[in-house]
């Protein structure tokens, strides 16, 4: 007899959950299916009824980590704001929420970005996700007349250049205490208030010798 859909839903998210606590436990290098398997009282091959492979099983762990975040990025684009309130906001409550975490716990946080370090491609979608809603952002704030001669794909490559630290996970870690939301909604004007393919003299400036 086949196991009810609500059984299996309930037995993933229960060894979602054994998986994140072995990870704060004691680190990413803990995670095997044994030992999860262990703790869940059941056999390597049981495991396997509800995930087919560890990297089924990382991925899962990645989709429950990545949630609150996907969910901050699809209110805030969903928004009436206008498009400089909402790039602020689409980085900033991100950002809120990761350094809360941080705080909270920092070694398990950093566990979280060697995971995702470790296993690039099975989180790649979600960095894509994040450049999805970013470029509906970039083409509101066109249509505004902002980002003079640069194309969605051109703005949004600078944007993420520009505010790289507040959302790359690994670059963030070492100067996290010097991060704050103030700094970034500067960054946050200074790119809706510069930021276009017009040559202002940084490239034009002369006389200057290679040392």
């Amino acid at each position: 007899m086949a196991r009810p859909q609500t059984d299996l839903d309930a037995g993933r998210q229960r060894l979602i959950e054994l998986a994140i606590s072995l990870i704060e436990e004691r680190g990413s290098s803990a995670m095997t299916i044994a030992e999860i398997a262990a703790r869940a009282g059941m056999s390597p091959a049981s495991l396997y009824r509800y995930f087919e492979s560890k990297e089924a099983l990382i991925e899962a762990v990645a989709g429950q980590w990545f949630q609150p975040k996907i969910e901050i990025m699809e209110e805030v684009v969903a928004s009436d704001l206008p498009p400089r309130r909402k790039m602020y906001e689409f980085f900033a409550r991100r950002f809120a929420l990761m350094k809360a975490e941080w705080e909270a716990d920092p070694v398990a946080f950093a566990t979280y970005i060697e995971i995702g370090r470790e296993n690039f491609d099975i989180i790649r979608s979600y960095v894509d996700l994040g450049d999805h809603y970013l470029s509906e952002i970039i083409g509101e704030a066109m249509a505004e007349g902002h980002f003079e001669g640069l194309s969605v794909d051109e703005a949004l490559s600078l944007i993420n250049q520009m505010v790289s630290v507040y959302v790359n996970f690994g670059a963030m870690i070492p100067v996290m205490h010097r991060l704050t939301t103030d700094k970034l909604a500067r960054i946050i004007d200074a790119v809706f208030d510069g930021l276009s393919a017009v040559d202002r003299g940084a490239k034009a400036v002369s006389g200057l010798r290679a040392a």
